[in-house]
């Protein structure tokens, strides 16, 4: 909250923090709130089984493990943004996306740490032969439960992801 020193709506600077999570402006009454953004992540697994990740190819956390996924967009269910995501990160389509949990986490974006809440989703899809890394996925790779530790995923959230996952198997 300390970052935003100028009301958003009419400019003044009496732009006063009024609650833990608010700023208000004395002058116009513009009450801003800091609340998460939806982000979304796929859970993916192929015929044998195999949790499909990616490699971050930027920061925060740049080349370490990570699941499709991003932030979701205006005017998009969280189905239709898990899908679209898996869809510019992996290039495969998305038939089916079932909800699983959510984690709080936050991420940090131009400087600022953005409050989230990452909803997860365990995703079929129609062919895993168009994989290809896209958008910020440095890589794409198919490993087996064994092989996933959850500290080789750089994000908090998606580490917690993948430890959960892994419990439900």
């Amino acid at each position: 909250m300390r970052h935003f020193n100028y009301c958003p709506v009419c400019g003044s600077r009496h732009f006063a923090p009024n609650s833990v999570k608010s700023r208000k402006c004395d002058d116009c009454g513009f009450e801003f709130f800091i609340n998460p953004s939806s982000a979304y992540v796929a859970l993916i697994t192929d015929s044998e089984g195999r949790l499909l990740v990616e490699r971050r190819g930027r920061e925060p956390a740049k080349g370490t493990l990570d699941l499709p996924g991003g932030f979701a967009d205006s005017g998009e269910t969280a189905e239709e943004g898990v899908a679209r995501e898996v869809l510019e990160e992996t290039g495969l389509v998305v038939t089916a996306a079932h909800y699983l949990f959510s984690i709080p986490n936050t991420y940090l974006y131009s400087g600022l740490n953005i409050p989230t809440l990452d909803l997860f989703f365990r995703c079929e899809v129609a062919d895993t032969q168009p994989l290809r890394a896209g958008d910020d996925a440095a890589e794409c790779l198919w490993l087996s439960p064994a092989d996933l530790s959850p500290a080789d995923f750089g994000l908090k959230s998606i580490s917690e992801g993948v430890r959960r996952w892994k419990s439900l198997l």
